[in-house]
Protein backbone atom coordinates (compact mmCIF):
# COMPACT_ATOMS: atom_id res chain seq x y z
CA UNK A 1 0.00 0.00 0.00
CA UNK A 2 1.39 3.41 -0.97
CA UNK A 3 2.35 5.99 1.57
CA UNK A 4 0.46 9.18 1.36
CA UNK A 5 1.15 11.09 4.74
CA UNK A 6 0.11 11.41 7.93
CA UNK A 7 -3.04 12.99 7.33
CA UNK A 8 -3.81 10.20 5.17
CA UNK A 9 -2.82 7.39 7.51
CA UNK A 10 -3.83 9.11 11.07
CA UNK A 11 -6.59 11.58 10.18
CA UNK A 12 -9.32 9.34 11.88
CA UNK A 13 -7.39 9.99 14.81
CA UNK A 14 -6.37 13.31 14.71
CA UNK A 15 -9.26 16.47 15.72
CA UNK A 16 -9.19 18.05 12.57
CA UNK A 17 -11.71 20.23 11.47
CA UNK A 18 -13.79 19.21 8.73
CA UNK A 19 -12.54 21.91 5.90
CA UNK A 20 -9.25 20.58 6.37
CA UNK A 21 -7.70 19.88 2.72
CA UNK A 22 -4.57 17.71 2.89
CA UNK A 23 -1.20 19.55 2.26
CA UNK A 24 1.22 16.86 2.14
CA UNK A 25 5.24 16.63 1.27
CA UNK A 26 4.89 12.60 2.42
CA UNK A 27 6.27 13.50 5.89
CA UNK A 28 6.46 11.27 9.03
CA UNK A 29 6.91 7.47 8.54
CA UNK A 30 10.69 8.11 10.11
CA UNK A 31 12.32 5.37 11.24
CA UNK A 32 12.96 3.87 14.79
CA UNK A 33 16.71 2.66 14.52
CA UNK A 34 17.93 0.34 17.19
CA UNK A 35 21.22 1.86 18.97
CA UNK A 36 23.05 -1.38 20.70
CA UNK A 37 26.80 0.58 20.47
CA UNK A 38 25.66 3.80 22.50
CA UNK A 39 23.65 1.63 24.71
CA UNK A 40 26.61 -0.06 25.59
CA UNK A 41 28.65 2.77 25.53
CA UNK A 42 25.99 4.34 28.27
CA UNK A 43 26.43 1.11 30.40
CA UNK A 44 24.20 -2.02 28.48
CA UNK A 45 21.30 -3.89 29.96
CA UNK A 46 18.79 -2.15 28.31
CA UNK A 47 16.95 -1.27 24.85
CA UNK A 48 18.16 1.84 22.90
CA UNK A 49 16.06 3.11 20.05
CA UNK A 50 16.60 6.23 18.09
CA UNK A 51 13.35 7.82 16.74
CA UNK A 52 15.01 10.06 13.95
CA UNK A 53 12.72 12.81 12.84
CA UNK A 54 15.55 14.52 11.07
CA UNK A 55 14.46 12.27 7.72
CA UNK A 56 11.03 14.45 7.63
CA UNK A 57 11.20 16.27 4.22
CA UNK A 58 12.47 19.23 5.59
CA UNK A 59 14.96 17.31 7.99
CA UNK A 60 13.09 18.27 11.33
CA UNK A 61 9.63 17.22 13.40
CA UNK A 62 8.19 20.15 12.68
CA UNK A 63 6.81 18.73 9.31
CA UNK A 64 4.52 16.57 11.41
CA UNK A 65 2.93 19.59 12.71
CA UNK A 66 2.95 21.47 9.66
CA UNK A 67 1.09 19.41 7.73
CA UNK A 68 -1.91 19.76 9.76
CA UNK A 69 -1.85 23.31 10.64
CA UNK A 70 -1.20 24.43 6.94
CA UNK A 71 -4.09 21.91 5.98
CA UNK A 72 -6.35 23.63 8.42
CA UNK A 73 -5.61 27.09 6.43
CA UNK A 74 -5.64 25.87 2.84
CA UNK A 75 -9.21 24.48 3.78
CA UNK A 76 -10.18 28.02 4.65
CA UNK A 77 -8.60 29.66 1.48
CA UNK A 78 -5.81 31.45 3.99
CA UNK A 79 -3.25 33.10 2.03
CA UNK A 80 -0.76 34.05 4.48
CA UNK A 81 0.68 32.25 7.25
CA UNK A 82 3.09 33.80 9.87
CA UNK A 83 5.65 32.71 12.36
CA UNK A 84 8.88 32.89 14.71
CA UNK A 85 11.29 30.50 14.53
CA UNK A 86 14.82 29.72 15.87
CA UNK A 87 14.79 28.15 12.08
CA UNK A 88 13.27 24.70 12.03
CA UNK A 89 9.65 25.86 12.32
CA UNK A 90 10.49 28.70 9.64
CA UNK A 91 11.76 25.95 6.71
CA UNK A 92 8.85 23.80 7.61
CA UNK A 93 6.33 26.73 7.18
CA UNK A 94 8.21 28.05 3.86
CA UNK A 95 8.26 24.50 2.54
CA UNK A 96 4.29 23.24 3.14
CA UNK A 97 2.98 27.14 2.54
CA UNK A 98 4.94 26.88 -1.06
CA UNK A 99 3.23 23.48 -1.71
CA UNK A 100 -0.07 24.74 -0.87
CA UNK A 101 0.33 28.08 -2.74
CA UNK A 102 0.27 30.31 0.08
CA UNK A 103 3.23 33.40 1.58
CA UNK A 104 5.25 32.42 4.35
CA UNK A 105 6.40 34.96 7.02
CA UNK A 106 8.92 34.36 9.31
CA UNK A 107 10.57 36.18 12.39
CA UNK A 108 13.61 34.87 13.88
CA UNK A 109 16.16 36.37 16.09
CA UNK A 110 18.73 38.38 15.23
CA UNK A 111 22.06 36.27 14.39
CA UNK A 112 20.15 33.13 16.22
CA UNK A 113 19.87 30.51 13.67
CA UNK A 114 21.90 28.70 11.74
CA UNK A 115 22.62 28.92 8.52
CA UNK A 116 21.23 25.86 6.97
CA UNK A 117 17.62 26.58 8.60
CA UNK A 118 17.47 30.03 7.28
CA UNK A 119 19.03 29.20 3.86
CA UNK A 120 15.97 26.28 3.39
CA UNK A 121 13.15 28.87 4.56
CA UNK A 122 14.70 31.56 2.14
CA UNK A 123 14.79 28.53 -0.59
CA UNK A 124 11.35 27.19 0.10
CA UNK A 125 10.51 31.52 -0.63
CA UNK A 126 9.91 32.41 2.52
CA UNK A 127 10.37 35.81 3.46
CA UNK A 128 12.28 36.77 6.15
CA UNK A 129 12.38 39.27 9.02
CA UNK A 130 15.12 39.15 11.54
CA UNK A 131 14.45 41.11 14.89
CA UNK A 132 16.42 42.84 17.16
CA UNK A 133 15.31 40.59 20.23
CA UNK A 134 14.56 36.73 21.48
CA UNK A 135 12.40 34.08 19.93
CA UNK A 136 9.95 35.21 23.05
CA UNK A 137 9.76 38.65 21.71
CA UNK A 138 9.30 37.23 17.91
CA UNK A 139 6.64 35.10 19.33
CA UNK A 140 4.88 37.65 20.73
CA UNK A 141 4.96 39.74 17.72
CA UNK A 142 3.64 36.98 15.54
CA UNK A 143 0.58 36.51 18.08
CA UNK A 144 -0.26 40.18 17.67
CA UNK A 145 -0.29 41.01 14.02
CA UNK A 146 -2.35 37.48 13.94
CA UNK A 147 -4.81 39.16 15.92
CA UNK A 148 -5.26 41.69 13.68
CA UNK A 149 -4.99 40.61 10.20
CA UNK A 150 -5.53 37.90 8.33
CA UNK A 151 -2.62 35.84 8.49
CA UNK A 152 -2.35 32.40 10.42
CA UNK A 153 -0.51 31.52 12.92
CA UNK A 154 1.04 28.18 12.70
CA UNK A 155 3.50 28.35 15.56
CA UNK A 156 2.87 25.28 18.12
CA UNK A 157 -0.08 27.23 19.55
CA UNK A 158 -1.86 26.79 16.90
CA UNK A 159 -3.57 23.43 18.23
CA UNK A 160 -3.41 21.92 15.08
CA UNK A 161 0.22 21.40 14.91
CA UNK A 162 0.52 19.36 18.23
CA UNK A 163 -2.36 17.05 16.33
CA UNK A 164 0.04 16.73 13.83
CA UNK A 165 3.40 16.11 15.87
CA UNK A 166 1.59 13.37 18.16
CA UNK A 167 1.64 11.31 15.11
CA UNK A 168 5.14 10.39 15.79
CA UNK A 169 4.03 8.75 19.17
CA UNK A 170 1.53 6.68 16.89
CA UNK A 171 3.94 5.86 14.87
CA UNK A 172 6.23 4.06 18.00
CA UNK A 173 3.72 2.27 19.21
CA UNK A 174 3.17 0.97 15.89
CA UNK A 175 6.64 -0.49 15.12
CA UNK A 176 6.96 -1.49 18.55
CA UNK A 177 4.07 -2.79 19.32
CA UNK A 178 3.55 -0.95 22.69
CA UNK A 179 4.98 2.44 24.25
CA UNK A 180 8.55 2.35 25.46
CA UNK A 181 9.35 2.14 29.21
CA UNK A 182 11.22 5.71 28.71
CA UNK A 183 10.50 8.32 26.08
CA UNK A 184 13.80 11.25 26.05
CA UNK A 185 13.48 13.95 24.11
CA UNK A 186 15.02 17.54 23.69
CA UNK A 187 12.57 20.43 25.43
CA UNK A 188 12.39 24.12 23.90
CA UNK A 189 9.15 25.64 23.06
CA UNK A 190 7.28 22.50 24.46
CA UNK A 191 5.29 21.61 21.78
CA UNK A 192 6.28 18.28 21.38
CA UNK A 193 6.16 17.22 24.76
CA UNK A 194 3.03 18.10 24.99
CA UNK A 195 2.26 15.95 21.73
CA UNK A 196 3.65 13.14 22.48
CA UNK A 197 2.34 12.57 25.78
CA UNK A 198 -0.94 13.40 23.62
CA UNK A 199 -0.75 10.91 21.45
CA UNK A 200 0.61 8.07 23.72
CA UNK A 201 -2.77 8.53 25.91
CA UNK A 202 -4.93 8.89 23.15
CA UNK A 203 -3.00 5.67 21.48
CA UNK A 204 -3.42 3.70 25.24
CA UNK A 205 -7.10 4.76 25.46
CA UNK A 206 -7.52 2.96 22.08
CA UNK A 207 -5.45 0.60 21.89
CA UNK A 208 -4.02 -0.85 25.20
CA UNK A 209 -0.50 0.32 24.45
CA UNK A 210 0.57 1.47 27.66
CA UNK A 211 2.13 4.98 28.63
CA UNK A 212 5.74 5.99 28.99
CA UNK A 213 7.96 7.89 31.76
CA UNK A 214 8.91 10.99 29.89
CA UNK A 215 12.40 12.52 30.25
CA UNK A 216 12.49 16.13 29.05
CA UNK A 217 16.23 17.88 28.37
CA UNK A 218 16.67 21.45 28.30
CA UNK A 219 20.02 23.33 27.67
CA UNK A 220 21.59 24.41 30.73
CA UNK A 221 21.44 27.87 29.50
CA UNK A 222 17.93 28.21 28.26
CA UNK A 223 15.85 26.07 31.04
CA UNK A 224 13.18 27.93 32.64
CA UNK A 225 11.16 24.97 33.21
CA UNK A 226 14.03 23.72 35.62
CA UNK A 227 14.74 26.61 37.05
CA UNK A 228 11.04 27.48 37.45
CA UNK A 229 11.30 30.90 36.13
CA UNK A 230 11.46 32.70 32.49
CA UNK A 231 15.22 33.18 31.19
CA UNK A 232 15.93 36.68 29.71
CA UNK A 233 18.43 36.08 27.65
CA UNK A 234 18.93 32.16 26.99
CA UNK A 235 22.06 30.81 25.50
CA UNK A 236 23.05 27.40 24.21
CA UNK A 237 24.90 26.17 21.16
CA UNK A 238 21.32 23.98 21.08
CA UNK A 239 19.82 27.22 18.87
CA UNK A 240 16.88 24.91 18.43
CA UNK A 241 16.18 25.00 21.88
CA UNK A 242 17.24 28.88 23.05
CA UNK A 243 13.84 29.57 24.11
CA UNK A 244 13.14 31.58 27.60
CA UNK A 245 9.92 30.98 27.86
CA UNK A 246 8.44 28.48 26.29
CA UNK A 247 4.51 28.89 25.26
CA UNK A 248 3.65 25.06 26.17
CA UNK A 249 5.23 25.19 29.68
CA UNK A 250 2.96 24.11 31.75
CA UNK A 251 1.90 21.61 29.48
CA UNK A 252 5.10 20.34 29.49
CA UNK A 253 5.21 20.21 33.20
CA UNK A 254 1.83 18.45 33.36
CA UNK A 255 3.55 15.57 30.84
CA UNK A 256 6.30 15.46 32.55
CA UNK A 257 4.06 14.80 36.03
CA UNK A 258 1.67 12.96 34.58
CA UNK A 259 4.25 9.96 33.23
CA UNK A 260 5.78 9.90 36.38
CA UNK A 261 8.89 11.55 34.88
CA UNK A 262 10.69 14.50 34.99
CA UNK A 263 12.65 17.59 33.31
CA UNK A 264 16.27 18.28 33.60
CA UNK A 265 19.19 19.99 31.83
CA UNK A 266 22.26 19.24 30.21
CA UNK A 267 25.52 21.20 29.81
CA UNK A 268 26.22 22.48 25.56
CA UNK A 269 29.34 20.41 26.66
CA UNK A 270 27.25 16.97 27.69
CA UNK A 271 24.99 18.05 24.44
CA UNK A 272 28.31 18.29 22.21
CA UNK A 273 29.57 15.04 23.30
CA UNK A 274 26.71 13.10 22.85
CA UNK A 275 26.24 14.55 19.51
CA UNK A 276 29.64 13.24 18.01
CA UNK A 277 28.96 9.89 20.18
CA UNK A 278 25.87 9.63 18.77
CA UNK A 279 27.59 10.21 15.03
CA UNK A 280 30.93 8.18 15.72
CA UNK A 281 28.95 4.97 17.28
CA UNK A 282 25.68 4.54 15.04
CA UNK A 283 26.20 6.50 12.36
CA UNK A 284 23.09 8.79 13.14
CA UNK A 285 23.98 12.50 12.83
CA UNK A 286 21.91 14.97 14.59
CA UNK A 287 21.59 18.93 15.43
CA UNK A 288 22.97 19.47 18.44
CA UNK A 289 19.51 20.40 20.00
CA UNK A 290 18.48 16.91 18.89
CA UNK A 291 20.80 15.02 20.82
CA UNK A 292 19.93 16.77 24.46
CA UNK A 293 17.55 13.78 24.85
CA UNK A 294 20.45 11.67 24.93
CA UNK A 295 22.27 13.58 26.85
CA UNK A 296 20.06 13.96 29.54
CA UNK A 297 19.87 10.22 29.78
CA UNK A 298 23.31 10.52 29.63
CA UNK A 299 23.76 12.63 32.57
CA UNK A 300 21.08 10.46 34.85
CA UNK A 301 22.50 7.07 34.54
CA UNK A 302 25.55 7.82 34.96
CA UNK A 303 24.61 10.01 38.75
CA UNK A 304 22.54 6.50 39.08
CA UNK A 305 19.60 8.67 38.73
CA UNK A 306 18.14 6.27 36.23
CA UNK A 307 17.10 2.63 36.07
CA UNK A 308 17.95 1.78 33.10
CA UNK A 309 18.72 -2.07 33.44
CA UNK A 310 16.18 -4.05 31.31
CA UNK A 311 13.98 -1.17 30.04
CA UNK A 312 13.01 -0.10 26.52
CA UNK A 313 13.72 3.23 25.87
CA UNK A 314 12.93 5.92 23.14
CA UNK A 315 15.33 8.97 22.69
CA UNK A 316 13.86 11.55 19.93
CA UNK A 317 16.24 12.85 17.48
CA UNK A 318 14.41 15.80 16.19
CA UNK A 319 16.83 17.42 13.40
CA UNK A 320 19.21 16.29 11.19
CA UNK A 321 22.83 17.21 11.73
CA UNK A 322 22.74 19.04 8.02
CA UNK A 323 20.69 21.72 10.07
CA UNK A 324 23.66 22.89 11.57
CA UNK A 325 26.75 21.93 10.08
CA UNK A 326 28.72 24.58 11.46
CA UNK A 327 28.99 22.94 14.54
CA UNK A 328 31.14 20.43 13.03
CA UNK A 329 33.04 22.38 10.55
CA UNK A 330 34.13 25.20 12.43
CA UNK A 331 36.49 22.41 14.87
CA UNK A 332 37.24 20.29 12.54
CA UNK A 333 40.22 21.98 11.16
CA UNK A 334 41.62 21.04 7.45
CA UNK A 335 41.84 17.27 5.53
CA UNK A 336 45.57 16.40 4.95
CA UNK A 337 46.63 16.72 1.93
CA UNK A 338 48.80 14.25 0.28
CA UNK A 339 50.69 13.93 -3.19
CA UNK A 340 48.83 11.09 -5.15
CA UNK A 341 51.28 8.60 -4.35
CA UNK A 342 50.12 4.79 -2.74
CA UNK A 343 53.20 5.13 -0.61
CA UNK A 344 52.12 8.69 0.72
CA UNK A 345 49.14 7.38 1.29
CA UNK A 346 49.88 4.40 3.24
CA UNK A 347 52.31 6.43 5.37
CA UNK A 348 49.14 8.52 6.52
CA UNK A 349 46.41 5.73 7.28
CA UNK A 350 48.50 2.70 7.99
Amino acid sequence: MSYNGLLHKYGNLLQLPAHTRPITLLEGDTPLISAPNLARALGGGFELFIKYEGLNPTGSFKDRGMTAAISEAAGREVKTVICASTGNTAASAAAYAARAGMKAIVLIPQGKVAAGKLAGAVAYGGQVVQIDGSFDDALGMVVQISEKHPISLVNSINPFRIEGQKTSAFEICDTLGSAPDWLCLPVGNAGNITAYWAGFQQYNNLRWTGLPRILGVQAAGSAPLVLGHPVEKPETVATAIRIGKPARGEQALQAAEESDGRIIAATDEEILHMQNQLAMLEGIWVEPASAAGLAGLAKEIAAGQFAAQGKRIVAVCTGHGMKDPDIITQGMGKPKIVPPRLDALEEVIL
